[in-house]
C-alpha cells in the first residue's frame, strides 16, 4: 500500500481573493446558514451581505461575529434588498418548498440546503416556479463537496475507474443529540429525507437517472425512545435507467464504530479499478493502475480550510465549495449542479425509497417525476 499524506497542487488555506464580479448572498436561518457566512472567506464569487432568522439570539451572536451585515426577522426584508443576488436557505425542511417559491417570486437566485424538500407537493410546487421565474437553484449536498469526494470525482470522469458498475453508499450516525436539537425531525419527516439524502444523491451522481427502487426499513430502539414516526435504518437497493447497480445504506440509532467505517463513505467499483471516498476522515482510497493500493489523506494539509482547524467540526468548506460553484456558474453562465431538476428527481428517488420500505415492494420512479412534473416522455 502507498501512502500519500500531502496531496500535490493542495496548499495551505489562504482567504480567497475577490473575484471582479461576486454575488451578493443573504442567509435563512442561523443555524446551519452561520456556518456559511464564515465560510465565505473561502469564496471568491460571493459575498455575505444579509442574514435573517426568528431567533434574536442567533442573530445577536452571528452580528458579533459579522458585524457588518444587514440582520432581520422578516424575510421578505431580506427578499427585498436589490444587494441580495442569491438567497441561501438553512431553514428546517418541510420550510423549503415555501421559502424557495418566495424566493424564486421575488427574483432570487436559490441556494438551498439538503434535502431540497421533502414532500411532492413541495417538490412540483418549487420546480413549477422556478420554471415560471427563470431563476436558477443549486442544491446544498455537502457531501459531493468535501475534497476526498471530489478527488474521486475528478479520477472517475479522468476515467481511473473504467466503466462503472457499482456504487456502494452509506451514512450511519448515532442521532440522539440530533433529536434533542430539532425534536421535529421524529415527528415532522423521515430520514430518508434527512441522513439518507447523502447516499442517495451520491448513486444519482454517479448513476444518473434512476428506474426503480427496492428498499426496507425499520425503527431502532434509539428511534423508538424518541417517538420516531417512520424508519431510522434503511437498505435500498437501485437500479438505473441504463442498468447499472448501486446500494444505499443508513442507521441513525446505532453506536457507531469510527475507526471501522466513516460515517459517509462512497466505494466506487468499476471495470479498471475501485475507489473509496471517506467522511468525517479526509481520506481517499483507490486502486492505481498497476493493481497498487494508495492512500490518499489530506486532513492536515486543509483541517483549516474544511474544519477551521477542528478536528472534525462544521462543514466550512464544503459549504464555501458548493457556494462557490453556484456563485461562478452564474457569473459565467456555466452549468452548476445539482440544480433545481436534479434536485427533484433526487426527491421522487427519497420518496420512492420511503413507499418501497414501507410496502416492501419495488417502486418505479417514473409515476413519482410524472406527477412532479418531471416526466419525459
Amino acid at each position: 500500500m502507498s501512502f500519500i499524506t500531502h496531496i500535490p497542487g493542495i496548499q495551505p488555506f489562504q482567504p480567497a481573493e475577490p473575484a471582479p464580479v461576486q454575488k451578493g448572498v443573504g442567509v435563512l436561518g442561523l443555524h446551519e446558514g452561520r456556518t456559511l457566512l464564515l465560510a465565505m472567506n473561502r469564496v471568491a464569487h460571493a459575498r455575505p451581505v444579509a442574514a435573517c432568522d426568528l431567533s434574536p439570539e442567533k442573530i445577536a451572536a452571528t452580528r458579533r461575529e459579522l458585524p457588518d451585515l444587514f440582520y432581520t426577522s422578516e424575510y421578505d426584508e431580506l427578499l427585498k434588498r436589490p444587494d441580495v443576488d442569491i438567497v441561501a436557505i438553512y431553514t428546517p425542511d418541510q420550510q423549503h418548498g415555501e421559502h424557495i417559491a418566495r424566493a424564486f417570486a421575488a427574483g432570487k437566485d436559490v441556494l438551498c440546503t439538503k434535502p431540497l424538500v421533502n414532500s411532492l407537493d413541495d417538490a412540483a410546487r418549487i420546480l413549477a416556479a422556478g420554471r415560471a421565474s427563470g431563476r436558477k437553484l443549486m442544491v446544498g449536498q455537502s457531501t459531493r463537496f468535501f475534497e476526498p469526494f471530489q478527488r474521486q470525482r475528478r479520477d472517475f470522469a479522468a476515467g481511473a475507474c473504467g466503466d462503472l458498475e457499482l456504487a456502494d453508499a452509506h451514512y450511519i450516525h448515532r442521532m440522539d443529540w440530533f433529536y434533542e436539537k430539532s425534536p421535529w425531525a421524529a415527528t415532522e419527516t423521515d430520514w430518508v429525507f434527512l441522513g439518507l439524502s447523502h447516499p442517495l444523491d451520491l448513486l444519482r451522481w454517479y448513476l444518473g437517472p434512476i428506474e426503480s427502487v427496492h428498499a426496507f426499513g425499520r425503527r431502532s430502539d434509539l428511534g423508538a425512545r424518541f417517538g420516531v414516526q417512520g424508519f431510522d435504518l434503511y437498505t435500498v437497493n437501485v437500479r438505473s435507467a441504463d442498468g447499472r447497480l448501486g446500494r444505499a445504506l443508513g442507521h441513525y440509532g446505532c453506536h457507531e464504530l469510527p475507526s471501522a467505517r466513516n460515517c459517509i463513505e462512497l466505494m466506487l467499483y468499476g471495470s479498471r479499478g475501485t475507489s473509496l471516498a471517506q467522511y468525517h476522515d479526509m481520506r481517499y482510497l483507490r486502486t492505481a493502475p498497476d493493481g497498487t493500493e494508495v492512500r490518499e489523506d489530506s486532513l492536515y494539509a486543509l483541517r483549516h480550510y474544511y474544519f477551521n482547524s477542528e478536528v472534525h467540526g462544521m462543514h466550512y468548506g464544503e459549504f464555501a465549495n458548493y457556494l462557490e460553484h453556484f456563485a461562478r456558474a452564474l457569473v459565467d453562465g456555466t452549468p452548476h449542479a445539482p440544480g433545481l431538476e436534479e434536485g427533484v428527481e433526487v426527491v421522487c428517488l427519497m420518496e420512492a425509497a420511503r413507499r418501497s420500505a414501507r410496502s416492501g415492494e419495488p417502486v418505479a420512479l417514473a409515476p413519482l417525476l410524472e406527477q412532479v412534473g418531471l416526466g419525459h416522455g
